[in-house]
């Protein structure tokens, strides 16, 4: 099927467990709710990687991170590359090619230097990973209409082992709301809207347009009627909260301490997780912005709206926060809402999907032949509800670093997680008992056949990647056909016991 415009709208290190249609009784996401309503909202929506420039060139890409090889965020950069080269063209090359007219607003952070302009897009290149609040461009917007500067009050901060201040988390900022960064990108966003609409009326040149905010990441700089806007007693800390790091990779406890976990009390805690919710709250005003002047604009009906995150955060959970070398669904699993015209409704899909089953589904709604090298599938089947049977029953995901490198990858079933790291201790999940993933039960003798399964599964989509992280898996574990059958068979003969 064919469906001339569409609209994407993304955020940054967002937790799927924020919105009220994923399940959140408090944080009101009023416009992001009826989006999942009169569309298809996904349950096992992933990032292909929890980083943000990685997980975005895929996006751009149609390929995933060790094929794209930009692997890291430059502001953290470990020794890789800095810049997408030609060798895959992103997605509005091709929506070009037909005509689309293409824009881009907000968060780019696919490479250093390059920006939406490089890729075929209108639209400033707000360069790095947090609100560009230095920009001529929202400073022109401020001075116009009279809003005062940027600036903050209260913030908060951890302690770091040798007693230096640690990184900043959240603060008041001394602004009205129209003069946040979040208004004005959708301020940006709508006045595009209104001017492809006008070119689409007249000239039939359907358009592509990209809203992507850089909220809710950390820090939380928020006017005081949003950082208070829920009431922290209320707030519920995370069960995985209780996290020892028993039999875990030491990574994670050394990242604990990396964002002075321990020395924040759980008050504070929860005051965080309030002012993150007002923050994504704040954020689903301006998406409520966008939608009604689509409708305004009588285009709902020729529009496909899409609505995801690069990764999630988690702002407490494991005893960590921010993102990083550990592959719990806290920033794995994304939120993922589709609402096509002409597709059902109020649709709750279950089949996996990732960031880099997107590139193709733009494509697939405009009409446009998917190229060879893509490594995702369209999802418009999915979101029509006839699930194609050869769908993948995992997912698989990646991680090479940030501060530093640490190679690792993921197979996620609907009930179990492994996950290999070569620098320390694997790890393998059952989802069903273990939901908030406290309990490695790797070496556990009971799953041992899971484990095998697991890892010969990884090791043979790998392989057929051209993942070249497959050998050092050869080396190290029991892999290849001969073990894979073998633990197939397996599990088979345990099935068929009474």
């Amino acid at each position: 099927m064919s469906t001339s415009n569409i609209l994407l709208l993304m955020t940054d290190q967002h937790r799927l467990d924020t919105l009220g249609c994923y399940g959140n009784q408090l944080c009101e996401t009023p416009a992001l709710d009826a989006l999942a309503t009169d569309g298809t909202r996904f349950t096992n929506g992933f990032t292909p990687t929890a980083i943000c420039t990685p997980a975005r060139a895929t996006l751009q890409t149609g390929v995933l991170p060790y094929r794209h090889t930009l692997l890291a965020n430059y502001e953290r950069n470990v020794g890789y590359r800095e810049e997408l080269d030609d060798t895959f063209p992103p997605f509005s090359h091709y929506l070009g090619e037909v005509g689309y007219q293409l824009g881009h607003i907000g968060k780019w952070h696919v490479g250093k230097i390059k920006g939406p302009k490089d890729f075929g897009y209108d639209g400033e290149h707000y360069a790095g990973w947090g609100n560009a609040v230095q920009h001529p461009d929202y400073q022109r917007y401020l001075a116009e209409r009279g809003y005062p500067p940027f600036a903050v009050h209260s913030p908060v901060r951890g302690t770091f082992a040798n007693g230096e201040p640690g990184n900043l988390l959240a603060g008041i900022l001394d602004q009205p709301v129209e003069a946040t960064f979040e208004y004005f990108l959708a301020e940006r966003t709508i006045e595009h809207l209104r001017r492809y609409a006008e070119i689409y009326r007249n000239e039939g040149r359907p358009f592509f347009l990209a809203c992507n905010w850089f909220g809710p990441h950390l820090p939380y700089l928020l006017p005081e009627g949003y950082y208070h806007r829920y009431d922290a007693d209320q707030v519920e800390l995370p069960a995985s909260i209780a996290e020892t790091f028993a039999k875990k990779p030491r990574v994670q406890q050394h990242y604990s301490s990396h964002w002075t976990f321990d020395s924040i009390s759980p008050d504070t805690w929860r005051e965080l997780i309030a002012a993150y919710w007002g923050y994504v709250t704040l954020i689903d005003e301006q998406v409520g912005r966008i939608l009604s002047v689509l409708d305004e604009l009588r285009l709902a009906s020729d529009t496909a709206v899409l609505f995801t995150a690069d990764h999630g955060e988690f702002t407490g959970a494991h005893r960590l926060h921010d993102k990083g070398p550990a592959m719990y669904d806290d920033i794995y699993r994304v939120p993922l809402l589709a609402r096509v015209p002409g597709l059902p409704a109020g649709r709750v899909e279950d089949g996996f999907a990732t960031l880099t089953d997107l590139t193709p589904t733009f494509l697939d709604l405009a009409g446009v032949d998917l190229p060879e090298h893509y490594q995702g599938r369209s999802l418009l089947p999915l979101i029509a509800g006839e699930e194609p049977a050869d769908w993948p029953t995992e997912v698989v995901a990646e991680f090479h670093g940030h501060h530093f490198p640490y190679p690792q990858r993921m197979i996620r079933t609907e009930r179990y997680k492994l996950i290999v790291n070569p620098a320390d201790e694997n790890e393998l999940y059952d989802l069903q008992a273990d939901p908030h993933e406290l309990q490695n039960r790797y070496d556990h003798p009971e799953l041992a056949v899971v484990r095998r399964e697991l890892m010969g599964r990884l090791y043979e989509l790998l392989r057929e990647r051209g993942d070249n992280f497959y050998h050092w898996m050869t080396s190290m574990f029991e892999v290849g056909a001969k073990t894979y059958d073998t633990a197939l068979s397996a599990l088979d003969e345990e099935a068929s016991r009474p």
